[in-house]
């Protein structure tokens, strides 16, 4: 299992190409239909290609406005908050016609989103909220409903309301401080999670469940295995039993799995919870490794995208009746309440998530295109 492990990690440092949008549900007709981007330019700046779901999205975004006839400019900023902001400025400079950013640190941005308003460029905030008022419109996934299925997972699992006087130990892998995201995925958890640690069904240890103390840095693998290992010595070494490791994403997940199957002594198998459905993690989720990812379709998020975009530069208005007349095939809602930035809502389209577990994986992801399955009966993504 280790050496399992080891070869997942390599797996998950590998920047890859990834297959054509047009294979998923999420393809439609309102994408397609009149519409053409001739003459005009799409910027979009992802955060890093050290994480695969990031080399996924900008892949996607970049198929789908080049399909629709956008020339696109698309940088990845290698976690460097100052390299985005030199990316974004470079396109400003190059007059593209509206920006697409999936932000490093939603509030490095401010001075760059503010120049992109003054030059009357749109900015579309991808997947992560950016502390800014210029923001023009925000698309992500319901991440807080994130949370609170990685929350309701581990109590349908482990049946905590009919556990009696039997507890439970949980430790805590939370995201990046500087990802808006991340507190939304940490707080759905926990409004689940919160009164089973108040009745003691469930206990924490080591002691660490705040967000401060949990949080995970550019949600980077080492640190969370550094940190887990960390744990096991100070809190497991005497033999007490880890039960759940709560993890709020795939890569934060991988490096809490190594740390277990290598730091841990006891012989039970730990649940372990993820998001992203990232190649590696879904290799740990066949062989019995992690428990459970949530899935974000986010080659849907591109489509979601490119509509919003198309909306946007022919000046039609963005709400619900609009997201209807879309005909998606996937679930995608109009929020103008839950996102704030500076003193302003910003208005949000949510796309929806699902539990993927290895008991469901075929269905939700190879039957719906999005994965294919080998011979070996581990997925990867759709060529």
């Amino acid at each position: 299992m280790k050496k399992q492990l080891a070869v997942a990690l390599s797996i998950a440092t590998v920047v890859g190409m990834f297959g054509s949008v047009s294979a998923f549900a999420g393809e439609t007709e309102a994408a397609t239909e009149g519409a053409s981007g001739a003459g005009k330019k799409i910027g979009i700046s992802m955060p890093t290609q050290s994480l695969e779901r990031w080399n996924r999205d900008g892949s996607y975004l970049d198929e789908q406005f080049k399909k629709a006839g956008y020339a696109t400019e698309v940088t990845y900023s290698d976690n460097d908050s100052g390299r985005q902001v030199s990316d974004i400025q470079n396109m400003i400079a190059d007059k593209v016609d509206l920006l697409v950013i999936a932000a490093i640190d939603g509030e490095a941005l401010n001075t760059v989103v503010d120049e992109a308003a003054d030059a009357n460029i749109p900015v579309i905030a991808y997947d992560r909220l950016i502390k800014n008022d210029n923001d023009t419109y925000y698309v992500s996934f319901d991440n807080y409903t994130v949370g609170t299925l990685q929350g309701k997972f581990i109590v349908d699992t482990l049946d905590l309301d009919n556990a009696g006087d039997k507890t439970y130990n949980m430790e805590i892998t939370a995201g990046d401080p500087a990802d808006n995201n991340a507190t939304f995925f940490y707080k759905g958890a926990m409004d689940v999670l919160q009164p089973y640690l108040d009745k003691g069904t469930l206990k924490v240890p080591s002691g660490q469940t705040d967000f401060d103390s949990v949080a995970t840095a550019q949600w980077d693998t080492q640190k969370a295995l550094s940190r887990m290992q960390n744990i096991l010595g100070s809190y497991y070494a005497d033999g007490t039993q880890l039960d759940v490791a709560l993890c709020s994403n795939d890569s934060t997940a991988l490096g809490v799995t190594q740390a277990i199957q290598s730091d841990y002594a006891g012989k039970n198998s730990v649940l372990i919870t993820g998001q992203d459905g990232d190649e590696a993690n879904l290799k740990n989720l066949m062989d019995g490794l992690q428990t459970m990812t949530v899935y974000k379709a986010v080659a849907n998020e591109a489509v979601v995208t490119l509509d919003l975009a198309q909306a946007i530069l022919n000046g039609e208005t963005v709400d619900q009746s609009w997201i209807d007349g879309r005909k998606f095939g996937f679930d995608c809602t109009f929020d103008d309440k839950s996102y704030t930035a500076v003193d302003k809502v910003i208005p949000s389209l949510l796309l929806v998530p699902d539990v993927v577990t290895k008991d469901n994986a075929v269905e939700k992801l190879v039957d719906t295109g999005y994965y294919t399955q080998d011979s070996d009966g581990y997925l990867h993504p759709a060529q």
